[in-house]
């Protein structure tokens, strides 16, 4: 016997009104975080809800929440394609396809920690005029004629300092390239 098609109307629009509506604040976010064009927001928030609800006519998603935001992710992908300029924002920041949960897993927590542990070593084994000249033009973002004038010694002075300590950096804390390999090989031991 054929459903009433205002009876699956009905029943979809109370679906769609109690387990869908209820995530608009975090698609909003999702949304904000992951799309370049802000004034285009509030379009790609009713296409997604059009899908889901179409999709929902056939069949209830279960769980809402991971179908609602995946539905959003291929939303954005498809957008993209069609303006075959994708703005360089977007690719560089590859961590919007993480779509269930923004926060580090526990592995990159570890890691960030780690790597923070070993950069405050090799910042103490500095030469302490190096270090201090260093610490000042990286993390204060002083200038060098700036960092001069706060040590009292000559801008070339400085540049030397800068140089040894970058030298000493790079020759302590493992290369960032290096890290991107050990989390590609993770990535690829998990999916086979």
């Amino acid at each position: 016997m054929a459903q009433d098609p205002l009876e699956t109307r009905t029943s979809v629009d109370g679906w769609f009104v109690t387990e869908v509506l209820p995530l608009e604040p975090a698609l909003m976010r999702y949304l904000r975080r992951n799309w370049y064009d802000k004034s285009e927001l509030h379009d790609l928030r009713q296409e997604i809800y059009l899908r889901v609800y179409e999709a929902a006519k056939r069949q209830r998603p279960s769980p809402v929440k991971p179908f609602l935001f995946t539905t959003a992710r291929h939303l954005i992908i498809d957008r993209l394609r069609h303006k075959k300029v994708v703005p360089i924002d977007t690719v560089a920041d590859m961590e919007w396809l993480n779509v269930y949960d923004p926060k580090p897993d526990p592995e990159q927590h570890v890691a960030a920690r780690q790597d923070l542990r070993r950069l405050e070593e090799a910042l103490d084994s500095l030469p302490r005029r190096s270090r201090q000249a260093i610490v000042l033009r990286r993390v204060h973002g002083y200038s060098q004629q700036e960092i001069a004038a706060e040590m009292g010694i000559q801008v070339e002075t400085v540049e030397a300092h800068i140089a040894k300590a970058v030298r000493i950096l790079a020759d302590t804390v493992p290369s960032r390239r290096q890290s991107l390999v050990v989390k590609a090989r993770r990535y690829l031991t998990r999916r086979s």
